[in-house]
């Protein structure tokens, strides 16, 4: 919406359009019914992040394009729980990409603080694999678990190595300045009386910005091998990139400037922001309502948070694309 610009001047709203599931026990209401309780919207998704998509869709569409200077986008995506896979994909293959204001918002819950950095992650398989057999005749098979079980533990030791360490960017992330390292699942076997064939575990790293997949899977491929001589697969499963936006970034400074911050923030979770940027784009975080209450039974938005990033954004709308 708007006249397009050389400079790709302008603003995109966006936000992933999936939510985690809603199983756990303790909602009070239909997690998939809003509902206005005590100065909160409850339901699943109500922080994370359909509050903002809400915000944004509504002032897209109340928007007078002649009242524009500058274009206003929209960009939701899908599937950033399980991967950013959406902004992956739009990132490797659009070709509107390039035609797009380069500032961007993600609305992620940051309780309207503005946010220029936050780690990524990577979901790593780390697979061995053995041979059946019956567990009375132990000498006819081979089990997958106890290598599985040694390399666990060259985990563990490799996970307290990497929080001694303090990486480039760890200053911003001072609550966790490391790289985390977390065995997630672990599955193999069949029953008690097989000699299992198979043991798979998936690990999740959450990294600094600049970091590679190549290094770290080295790094874990090397700990492992170091421990373990049987034969093993490390496969990666996905990777949300980290996003660190230079302090100077036009976006940055006068999202900052309307909300009046002047310290920086970062979080600790990855988001669509990180292929966005590879892409091309400068990103900022900046949303209302918390990632504390996010994928929690009763999720909520403060309905005050609610309006009020309403107004914000109706004010970064004007500055940013010239609206009357």
């Amino acid at each position: 919406m708007g006249p397009a610009t050389e400079d790709r001047d302008g603003l995109v709203l966006s936000g992933h359009m999936d939510v985690v599931p809603a199983e756990e026990p303790g909602w009070r209401s239909h997690p998939f019914t809003l509902t206005e309780t005590d100065g909160r919207y409850v339901g699943r998704g109500a922080a994370d992040m359909k509050g903002f998509l809400a915000l944004a869709a509504n002032r897209f569409r109340a928007m007078d394009p002649a009242s524009l200077r500058r274009p206003l986008a929209l960009l939701f995506t899908y599937d950033e729980e399980v991967g950013t896979l959406g902004a992956r994909r739009f990132g490797e293959t659009a070709r509107s990409a390039a035609a797009l204001p380069r500032h961007v918002v993600v609305g992620e819950p940051t309780e309207l603080r503005v946010v220029r950095a936050h780690k990524g992650m990577i979901r790593l398989r780390l697979g061995f694999t053995g041979r059946a057999a019956h567990s009375g005749y132990p000498h006819l098979g081979k089990s997958a678990i106890e290598p599985a079980a040694r390399a666990i533990v060259a985990l563990a030791a490799l996970r307290e190595e990497m929080e001694a360490q303090r990486p480039a960017h760890g200053e911003l992330f001072p609550s966790v300045p490391f790289v985390a390292l977390n065995v997630g699942t672990v599955a193999g076997g069949s029953a008690a009386n097989v000699i299992p064939d198979r043991c798979e575990a998936h690990l999740g790293i959450r990294v600094m910005p600049g970091m590679t997949v190549e290094d770290v899977a080295a790094r874990v491929r090397a700990a492992v091998a170091a421990a373990v001589p049987e034969p093993f697969t490390l496969d990666p499963v996905s990777e949300s990139p980290a996003m660190m936006l230079d302090a100077a970034a036009p976006i940055y400074r006068m999202a900052c400037e309307l909300v009046g911050q002047r310290e920086t923030h970062t979080v600790m979770y990855a988001s669509d922001a990180g292929w966005l940027a590879r892409a091309g784009f400068d990103c900022v975080l900046f949303g209302p309502g918390s990632i504390e209450v996010a994928h929690q039974p009763n999720e909520y938005m403060p309905v005050h948070e609610f309006h009020r990033g309403g107004a914000l954004l109706d004010e970064l709308i004007r500055r940013r694309c010239g609206a009357a």
